[in-house]
């Protein structure tokens, strides 16, 4: 319940903003701007909300000359931080109407990054953590670390936290050298930030311990029925009649 309450209104957004959100001015194509600012603000400040960022591209499916593909690809960086939620999803449901790429100043660069974007989404979304770094951090996606990421504050802790949230709530025990693969750390950075999840780390035998929650403990439940007399009986007169 929080967590919704958090993503329908984040803490960050101001009561400007949440009238742009909310109120009747929220397709009005002159507050673009001020939503285009509020989103580098998020870049900045490592905030984030969602609805603000999709009343952009809502903007930008009814008034195509608006198109800013830095901001799309931005807003989809940002939305990926925010797995298992279904924001990367919503956001790429409103890039069905693209203008053509002759309205814009430069070339667009959103056909070739966003397939890419596409399978770092995917992977996240299967917990293929490990994959997930491996092509982050390849060459085909250097353009995307060097001139988006490398600007967006916290975007790699930020999907650290995301593997988090998946071991949390699969593991009680995991190898290091495995947790490493999902986090994209090792050695003394590994172990400050098992330090800062609040979880041990024995360095005699690599293995990290995550303490009990409601996601990662089995327990058996016992379902009783009790079925009283007169209910069997219309039971068994019922199959008396069938017959």
């Amino acid at each position: 319940m929080a967590a919704t309450a958090a993503w329908l209104a984040p803490p960050s957004r101001t009561e400007l903003i949440e009238n742009l959100v909310s109120g009747v001015d929220r397709y009005n194509p002159s507050n673009v701007g001020i939503l285009e600012d509020y989103l580098y603000h998020q870049i900045r400040s490592e905030e984030y909300d969602c609805l603000a960022n999709l009343a952009i591209l809502k903007l930008y499916q009814f008034n195509p000359d608006l198109f800013n593909p830095d901001v799309v690809i931005n807003i989809l960086l940002k939305a990926l931080t925010a797995e298992p939620f279904p924001d990367f999803n919503l956001c790429i449901s409103l890039l069905d109407d693209r203008p053509p790429s002759s309205t814009l100043d430069e070339p667009d660069p959103l056909p070739t990054l966003l397939p890419l974007l596409m399978n770092l989404y995917n992977l996240l979304h299967q917990c293929r953590f490990s994959a997930f770094w491996v092509l982050y951090r390849s060459d085909e996606l250097e353009v995307i670390r060097e001139n988006y990421t490398v600007e967006c504050a916290g975007f790699e802790d930020a999907i650290r936290e995301v593997a988090a949230r998946s071991v949390k709530a699969t593991f009680t025990r995991i190898g290091s050298e495995r947790l490493g693969t999902y986090v994209d750390l090792s050695g003394p950075e590994l172990e400050a930030w098992v330090a800062k999840q609040r979880w041990s780390f024995d360095s005699s035998t690599g293995v990290v311990s995550i303490p009990p929650n409601p996601d990662n403990q089995i327990e058996s439940v016992v379902i009783q029925e009790h079925i009283k007399l007169p209910q069997l009986s219309k039971v068994i007169s019922h199959s008396v009649q069938v017959r």
